[in-house]
């Protein structure tokens, strides 16, 4: 599914956060629009295309952007593309006045350290991060001169994947201003045929549908063009604004006289199952619901709506069941009922009355619905031929019962043995979803995170019916005995109507004449065999027709194929098995110039006699970006680092190379000023002032202290933020500004953002790359003991320098730990272990703190490993090193 977000331009401060003066009164700034057409703040994007070329599923995407300055001073010129998360970037260009600068792959630990030079002069910056369900954010941006010329050049590649009877591309349009040369143009080829082809866009028009869209496919061959002229662009016909925002899709499918097909080039092979008109393997499914408290509302209302529309969708030979979690576990029926037109009316009244409860118990219910499977087919309940499959659907964490997911997967794993998939949706986003990917992957699922939104029951439905109907079980492709070399995943547990098996490898005798695959699987009725024998010289006379698209795609397709695996594979894999499968990843990765978790894209811009670098992070569920100079494209693990303070107060560290946090407090008197942000390069700084409960004991042991006035200043820009409990006071210069936490209200200055949101929190952003969150906690009104405090959340730190220091800001730099010998600690419902962190033994603990960005009164479960005597061994020096005279 590719897809590309055509580029917006900024004028975002990245190389030096500097500012003009602060208005006194909250103000956005309108972007100011030249007279001339096409032309934004000085900048015309005057051509964007992107080129699409599909052979055999396999998509190799070029999108291109030239732009000029009319200015007459240096502008900075920023490129937007959202491509597929499932992508890989192969190559970046950065093009200025005709000289051209072209990436190079590199492993990632030897791109990092030119990283860390080039960070820490505060350069231009490129990142990635994550822009929606199914798509990821490019971003780099470069200072051009009066009257130079910019051409940015990405390409990525990735295989489609068929999905519900059909191959898609999803590119993402949104100019936001008219190009004078505007064009999509996607070439199709296909050595199956192609049996349909068809391109849409949310924005097209019946005028632009009938001359800018052309698509034609004839044979094997298909091509979709997209030229909107500059009157075709507009919002409206006097218009300047553009009209092109929104999701352009190409989808097709390939003829199916046979269900498979083999293609060879080159001595690498690439092998396509898709069967159909087969019958449908009846299926025992149970439905395994999360219905905590967190469910309530509207999550709890979409899953009764998406149950019911399942229920509808179900086959009288199927069997089912509900199982209901929260603090407890509750069952529809003992056992597996047939989905009879009875039984289902008995069904939907039980669906009907779903409702939310108390806790999370995650291992009881999963294993529950286990035991209900594995008792159906040992006791005969259900059709020998039939397929078994558990779906859980949770919101959160588990928090009571079995609570830790390593031994939620060690149960579930022995349970299920091998024997049936296991598919976990993780609705929204709090939640532990490497635990959900993890624990499906090594039970032959997969994981899949529903969106809160609108939809999110439809959301649901889409995924059941994309498991709905299997026709094959215990699927085996088999080549001739030491015939093959390198192959990738061969066997699958389970076949889906409307979904493809790819197989790829390499030919042990490149001039063999004739190539020979079996399939085998377990049909509804009968065990089923299909075999495909292809004449070599035939093929290659075939395929020569393919090379108008590009060259040795069988290979980069199987690469792309291997690198995936392996890096799906690396996520349950431990010790010496993990190192091995991240060398032969590397080793590919290096070798075909993928971007992948393990490598970067290094470009070198030459620039007053020093070498500028830049990096981009792939982000996985949450945003990712890292910044320097013209552009290293840099993917990392699942999981964007951040870091914060909030509690008693809990400092956590989230460590995404480990998926996991380290914490650790602070015990300090009222009135105690402590450091948590320095940076000497950047001229940003963050400190926190201690308040403690009224009438608080003085003993630090039992005494409750928490951060209830925060500073925070630009020394650069000349600006300071002092937030308390009770209000926000902005100062430029010598110019206040002040607001209290009933207002929302956002102030913008260049390279400068600040929004306060009613009650619940303020969000900082220093350009792009640098962004905090202040959360506000409230007791009642004239509670007590308990006062009203602050949390305080780093989201982003990617523009800070290589010299940040402070209790968090010393983290923002790569660091490692490990730790072993995990044992029962002092308390007996934790876990200790030791820990080797910067040189240091310590004895840690397994613990949880709470992460409140996004509800102050509930929060989310963060599971970490705590630090004991104030980050004693953690933190450079110790705790009382921290201590400042002030907040400024």
């Amino acid at each position: 599914m590719a897809s590309a977000r055509w580029p917006c331009l900024v004028l975002a401060l990245l190389s030096g956060l500097a500012a003009s003066g602060f208005p006194s009164h909250p103000v956005q700034l309108l972007r100011k629009r030249s007279l001339q057409e096409g032309v934004v703040d000085d900048i015309e994007i005057y051509s964007t295309k992107i080129s699409c070329k599909v052979t055999s599923r396999f998509a190799h995407n070029v999108v291109t952007t030239r732009a000029v300055n009319r200015a007459d001073k240096a502008k900075e010129v920023s490129f937007d593309v959202e491509l597929p998360k499932t992508a890989f970037i192969t190559n970046f260009t950065l093009t200025i006045d005709g000289v051209t600068y072209p990436g190079n792959v590199k492993e990632k630990e030897v791109a990092q350290a030119q990283y860390q030079k080039a960070v820490s002069q505060g350069k231009t910056a490129g990142l990635v991060k994550a822009s929606g369900r199914k798509l990821e954010k490019f971003t780099v941006s470069v200072n051009v001169a009066s009257g130079s010329k910019v051409t940015f050049e990405l390409t990525y590649e990735e295989l489609l994947k068929r999905h519900k009877g059909k191959y898609e591309m999803y590119l993402k349009i949104q100019p936001k201003q008219l190009v004078r040369h505007f064009e999509i143009d996607a070439h199709i080829f296909e050595p199956q045929g192609i049996s349909m082809l068809d391109a849409e866009a949310s924005f097209i028009t019946n005028d632009l549908l009938g001359s800018a869209l052309t698509k034609t496919f004839s044979g094997k061959k298909g091509h979709v063009s997209f030229r909107p002229s500059l009157d075709q662009q507009r919002s409206c016909p006097t218009c300047t604004d553009s009209l092109l925002n929104g999701d352009f899709t190409i989808t097709y499918d390939v003829n199916r006289e046979s269900p498979a097909n083999v293609q060879v080039v080159n001595g690498y092979f690439v092998h396509f199952f898709a069967p159909h008109g087969l019958p449908v393997v009846p299926k025992n499914i149970v439905f395994v619901i999360d219905v905590s408290g967190s469910m309530a509302g509207r999550k709890i209302q979409q899953t009764r709506d998406a149950l019911l529309k399942i229920l509808e969708d179900m086959k009288e030979d199927d069997y089912l069941n509900f199982i209901l979690f929260s603090g407890d576990v509750t069952t529809w029926k003992d056992h597996l009922v047939q989905a009879t037109p009875e039984n289902l009316e008995e069904a939907r009244t039980f669906v009907k009355g779903i409702d939310d409860r108390g806790m999370t118990n995650i291992n009881d219910g999963l294993m529950t619905g286990i035991s209900m499977l594995n008792r159906a087919r040992e006791e005969h309940l259900v059709p020998e031929r039939s397929t078994s499959i558990i779906i859980m659907l949770t919101d959160g964490d588990a928090n009571i019962g079995e609570s830790r997911p390593e031994k939620i997967q060690e149960n579930v794993r022995n349970a299920i043995r091998g024997r049936f998939p296991l598919y976990n949706l993780g609705f929204g986003h709090n939640l532990n979803y490497n635990f959900l990917e993890s624990l499906a992957l090594e039970n032959h699922g997969f994981a899949r995170r529903i969106y809160e939104d609108s939809d999110a029951n439809l959301q649901l439905q889409g995924f059941y019916e994309e498991v709905a109907n299997p026709l094959l079980t215990d699927v085996e492709v088999e080549y001739p005995e030491n015939a093959i070399l390198d192959l990738t995943k061969n066997s699958y547990p389970h076949f889906y109507d409307g979904s493809e098996i790819v197989v790829a490898g390499r030919l042990v005798d490149g001039d063999m004449n004739n190539f020979k695959a079996d399939v085998k699987g377990h049909g509804a009725f009968n065990d089923l065999t299909f075999t495909e024998e292809v004449d070599m010289k035939e093929m290659e006379q075939a395929l020569k027709e393919q090379e108008y698209i590009f060259g040795n795609y069988i290979e980069r397709l199987w690469a792309y194929l291997t690198i995936e695996q392996l890096l799906e594979k690396r996520k349950n894999a431990h010790g010496q098995e993990k190192e091995n499968i991240t060398a032969q990843a590397l080793e590919l990765s290096l070798k075909y110039h993928f971007v992948t978790p393990l490598t970067s894209m290094v470009v070198t811009k030459p620039e007053d006699s020093e070498d500028q670098t830049s990096i981009a992070d792939k982000p996985g569920e949450e945003a990712t970006s890292v910044t320097s100079t013209a552009y290293i494209a840099s993917y990392q693990p699942p999981q964007t680092p951040y870091y914060y303070v909030d509690g008693d107060p809990h400092f956590i560290i989230q460590v995404p190379e480990k998926e996991d946090a380290i914490c650790f407090n602070i015990d300090e008197d009222p009135g105690t000023v402590l450091r948590l942000i320095q940076d000497p390069i950047t001229g940003l700084s963050v400190n926190g002032q201690i308040i403690g409960d009224k009438g608080s004991s003085p003993d630090p042991k039992t005494r409750k202290t928490y951060f209830g006035k925060l500073g925070i200043a630009s020394s650069q820009m000349d600006f300071q933020i002092e937030v308390t409990t009770e209000k926000i006071t902005l100062w430029n210069g010598d110019a206040p500004s002040t607001f209290s936490w009933l207002d929302t209200v956002t102030v913008r200055q260049d390279g400068l953002s600040v929004t306060i949101n009613r009650q619940k929190n303020m969000v900082v952003s220093f350009g792009e790359g640098v962004s905090f969150v202040v959360v506000l906690h409230q007791v009642w009104k004239g509670h007590p003991v308990h006062q009203d405090f602050l949390g305080f959340y780093v989201v982003d730190s990617h523009r800070m320098s290589a010299q940040t220091h402070g209790l968090l800001g010393q983290f923002f730099h790569p660091f490692d730990f490990e730790v072993s010998d995990i044992r029962p600690g002092s308390d007996p419902g934790k876990t200790d272990a030791t820990m080797v962190v910067k040189s240091h033994q310590l004895t840690v603990t397994r613990g949880s703190q709470k992460d409140y960005r996004k509800d102050a009164s509930v929060g989310t479960k963060v599971i970490c490993w705590f630090v004991h005597n104030n980050g004693e061994g953690l933190i450079d020096g110790v705790h009382t090193d921290y201590v400042v005279p002030s907040l400024f």
